[in-house]
């Protein structure tokens, strides 16, 4: 089974407190755009129990350091279904380590498509809380579309669809790491937190505008991100209503209700920046190609 497995931006982050558990209570207001990982999921022909991961990006992991490895093991563990052996391709668009749950997205795959083959028929949100056991963008990402995820991001709630607009994304040649991320914002002295009412008021009433001006994610408070003001500024430039960094970095994306001069930003950016990306929201996380 071929599923496509959709990137996401995040239009408000915020980081709430610490859990009972250890894990961050998180605000998220998340949303899927088209630009997305292929992942391929099929029965091993010689039986062998084994999960393998195939891929031709050499920077992904084919053991179990792969969130989409520790998804199938979740997937067989919690169903009880016994694993024949299974072969996971996949095929990499979403940029890595780049705030965009590229990670997420084909663990979202994975589950979507052991839930199919194996004919467990769990409802989407349960197979969600499967998924947040290996990563808190999981949830959503398998459910996709524009939506509010809080608690460890197995706590969704729909929103009303983004308007039709572009989403250009911008990744510098660098990586962030998620875990170092939370703890800088653990260390940080203060932190300066999200309007989220205002937020959820502009999400719940389809109000672009005032959406724009609240979006806002606490890591660009301690994510030193040395490029992020100069893509801003061109993307500014270039009409864009909003600029942001996506969960904890370092891509930033911006907002234009202007397909054309999105992509002449991204023609300028490209100058500069190998992974440039112009998109449109999508409302499904997970897609079936074949």
């Amino acid at each position: 089974m071929k599923v496509k497995a959709a990137a996401k931006i995040n239009l408000m982050l915020d980081i709430l407190g610490t859990l009972p558990d250890g894990y961050h209570s998180l605000f998220m207001i998340m949303q899927s755009v088209d630009c997305c990982d292929t992942v391929e999921v099929n029965r091993a022909e010689t039986g062998t129990g084994k999960i393998v991961i195939r891929t031709a990006d050499e920077r992904v992991p084919k053991d179990e350091r792969n969130i989409a490895y520790k998804a199938a093991q979740a997937f067989f563990e919690k169903t009880g279904v016994k694993n024949p052996g299974i072969e996971i391709a996949i095929k990499k668009k979403i940029p890595m380590a780049a705030g965009l749950a590229g990670g997420s997205a084909d663990a979202a795959g994975v589950l979507y498509c052991l839930n199919s083959i194996f004919e467990t028929d769990l409802p989407l949100l349960e197979l969600a809380r499967v998924g947040e056991c290996v990563g808190a963008d999981v949830p959503f990402s398998l459910i996709g579309g524009t939506a509010l995820c809080m608690d460890k991001g197995g706590v969704i709630a729909p929103l009303r669809p983004l308007k039709n607009c572009t989403v250009l994304l911008c990744k510098p040649d660098m990586g962030v790491s998620t875990v170092s991320a939370y703890k800088m914002i653990d260390s940080a002295p203060r932190i300066r937190h999200t309007d989220k009412n205002a937020m959820l008021y502009a999400m719940h009433h389809g109000d672009y505008k005032l959406m724009c001006e609240k979006a806002d994610n606490v890591f660009e408070q301690v994510v030193e991100v040395p490029k992020r003001p100069h893509i801003k500024g061109i993307m500014r430039g270039y009409g864009a209503d909003l600029t942001l960094m996506s969960g904890s970095g370092p891509t930033v994306y911006g907002l234009f209700s202007d397909e054309d001069s999105a992509k002449a930003c991204a023609n300028m950016l490209r100058r500069d920046f190998r992974e440039v990306f112009v998109c449109k929201p999508v409302e499904h996380g997970v897609t079936v190609v074949e």
